[in-house]
């Protein structure tokens, strides 16, 4: 299986549904939290285009936030990203 890494920040409600979904399906998991890592969020804007968070990366493919976990749950091709080229 694939890592994933979700980045997060402090009181950010979909980050912890965005979590809970992971651990729901017993994905493991490596969270980073980018409350107070202003290189670290300049970094994630590069690398994905968006200023928000929750980012989940599988390997090192962004696949978004929370909404986007949830449509991939929900067309099956979670499975299928967590175990291609694995």
């Amino acid at each position: 299986m694939k890592p994933v890494t979700i980045y997060t920040t402090d009181h950010c409600g979909y980050c912890v549904r965005a979590k809970s979904l992971l651990a729901q399906k017993q994905v493991p998991f490596v969270e980073v939290d980018v409350s107070d890592d202003d290189e670290k969020r300049r970094w994630l804007v590069e690398a994905t285009g968006r200023r928000t968070v929750p980012q989940i990366f599988i390997g090192d493919q962004p696949i978004g936030g929370h909404d986007d976990l949830v449509a991939l749950m929900r067309s099956g091709q979670l499975d299928a990203l967590l175990v291609a080229g694995a």
